[in-house]
């Protein structure tokens, strides 16, 4: 029988050997050390894979971890310890349902922390990239009470300072978030509590309108007070303080000598209010603000 040419992979050598030859014992004994070889490279890449598949985390991973801890910093007050991990979760899960929870998280954390221009930015910008998700209604709820500024807090109310004195811009663009709310998300759970504080703002500007208005007469100026009484009653006609608004266009027309306007307005207030205490007694006749304690 003829020779045939075998190339063996292992040794990338030419040998030739003769079909049904026994082996030599140095062909043996080059067999066990390639199969020994073999069996140590298996047995250590089966090692280093199962190291890697150890010590290898996704991001996604990671960013789920962060979140756990920054709502858990959340639920327990510490605003600046969630601040800081929610603020690595939209870089590790761009684009994904838990980077836009993060993004909400981190509104109220900031919020909460006392950073409102901070938290307005980052609603603003939920809102711009997020237009069809569908925590939309709460991003206005959120915008709507970042910016709502009803409540005085103490300090506020020691310093004898009524809301409706302050900056009202705040004021009205919680108003524009809270109808943004209402009027594309009627039946979000947010949107009762919406309404409510939309009444409280359209009270608090009116109160703010008849503050100025008051300032205005009490120094003289006469026509600027009776342009923001008379704004105050045409712009809110249902808030309580147009009572006073109407009072304060009496007397400004009647110290400008503006008589038909000045009897024309004490009939609206007379037919409004018939048992108004301006009518009674003036100015003095003010009820003494919510916020004033003496």
């Amino acid at each position: 029988m003829a020779d045939e040419v075998v190339i063996t992979a292992a040794a990338g050598e030419r040998t030739a050997r003769q079909i049904g030859a026994a082996p030599t014992a140095s062909s043996k004994r080059r067999g066990v050390r390639l199969g020994g070889l073999a069996a140590t490279l298996l047995a250590v890449m089966m090692l280093a894979a199962c190291g890697s598949s150890q010590k290898f985390t996704t991001p996604t991973a990671v960013a789920e971890e962060l979140y756990r801890q920054a709502k858990s910093d959340l639920e327990a007050g510490s605003y600046e310890s969630a601040i800081q991990g929610l603020g690595r979760i939209e870089a590790l899960a761009s684009g994904s349902l838990l980077a836009q929870q993060a993004q909400l998280d981190l509104a109220y954390a900031n919020w909460r922390n006392g950073e409102s221009a901070v938290a307005l930015s980052t609603i603003d910008r939920f809102i711009r990239l997020n237009p069809s998700s569908a925590a939309l209604d709460y991003a206005f709820y959120l915008k709507g009470l970042i910016n709502f500024n009803g409540d005085m807090g103490l300090l506020g109310r020691l310093a004898g300072q009524d809301v409706s004195e302050r900056d009202q811009r705040a004021a009205r663009d919680s108003w524009q978030a809270f109808r943004q709310l209402v009027d594309r998300f009627p039946d979000s759970r947010y949107a009762a509590d919406a309404r409510g504080r939309m009444n409280r703002i359209v009270d608090m500007l009116a109160a703010h309108e008849v503050h100025v208005a008051r300032y205005y007469f009490r120094r003289g100026a006469y026509v600027a007070a009776a342009n923001r009484a008379q704004q105050a009653v045409t712009e809110f006609q249902q808030a309580p303080a147009v009572e006073e608004a109407l009072y304060i266009l009496v007397q400004s027309y009647d110290k400008l000598q503006m008589t038909e306007l000045r009897d024309a307005a004490e009939r609206v207030l007379k037919q409004n209010f018939p048992e108004s205490s301006f009518l009674a007694h003036g100015f003095s006749g003010r009820e003494r603000p919510w916020w004033r304690f003496w």
